[in-house]
């Protein structure tokens, strides 16, 4: 039996990877080709996103997705924000590009934001028909659709999470330095921080726990590694997390 698409609603996901130095957003190349002359009408970069169907909740069609387009599977993947503008999907460009498909996809289109923290961006993507590639978020401009608006709120809502949970810890490998620590919460809190504080501050969480082990094959003076344990923050959290330096 085939499967119906809902034509009105759609998911889009926001998957953020953390190379080390800056905070990535995972694209879809989008290019329209016309049939008559096979030249590029135009190419733009959208998020990982598609019309959800009928018989699939909300989570299992932004896990699909995301697996559809990039091969990746078994992330977490969480809801952030609903939109629905009137104005969504009228420019130009996303006109001619739901003309292809006819009526199949209606012009007033709800979407359901969700968003994914990967701690690297070295991480294998299997191409499924469209180019899907790792951009560095602070460069980002001009996606198709009204993305840049749903990028900006995951963004929002992630910076507000990292002020009050330990959610960075899942862009980080599983042992990391303090160092690339800071990078993160600069890189997603958009700031810079006084190291010195910094690490202060790093030093009240006894939920980060130092290792017996440094880095190895790096050119400089190896630093000390850390991990976060989980247990550690649930037994001993307070009512209330703040990352305030």
């Amino acid at each position: 039996m085939t499967r119906k698409l809902m034509n009105n609603l759609s998911v889009d996901c926001v998957v953020f990877g953390f190379d080390g130095e800056q905070l990535n957003v995972l694209l879809v190349e989008r290019t329209l080709i016309s049939p008559e002359t096979q030249e590029v009408i135009f190419s733009d970069l959208t998020l990982t996103g598609y019309h959800i169907y009928e018989d699939e909740d909300l989570d299992s069609a932004a896990a699909r997705i995301v697996k559809d387009l990039t091969g990746l599977e078994n992330i977490v993947l969480e809801q952030f924000y609903s939109f629905g503008a009137l104005d969504r999907l009228l420019h130009p460009n996303d006109q001619a590009w739901l003309e292809q498909f006819g009526d199949v996809f209606s012009n007033r289109v709800v979407t359901v934001g969700y968003y994914s923290l990967l701690p690297s961006t070295n991480v294998k993507i299997i191409l499924k028909g469209r180019n899907v590639s790792w951009y560095k978020v602070s460069e980002v401009k001009g996606l198709a659709y009204d993305h840049d608006h749903v990028l900006q709120k995951a963004l929002e809502h992630l910076r507000y999470k990292f002020w009050h949970e330990p959610i960075g810890f899942e862009l980080l490998p599983m042992k990391f330095t303090l160092s690339q620590m800071q990078k993160l919460y600069e890189a997603v809190l958009g700031t810079q921080f006084d190291k010195r504080n910094f690490r202060k501050k790093v030093s009240q969480m006894n939920y980060v726990v130092a290792l017996n082990e440094r880095q190895t094959g790096v050119a400089h003076k190896p630093a000390q590694l850390f991990m976060f344990s989980r247990d550690v923050y649930e037994k001993t959290r307070k009512e209330r997390f703040d990352f305030f330096v």
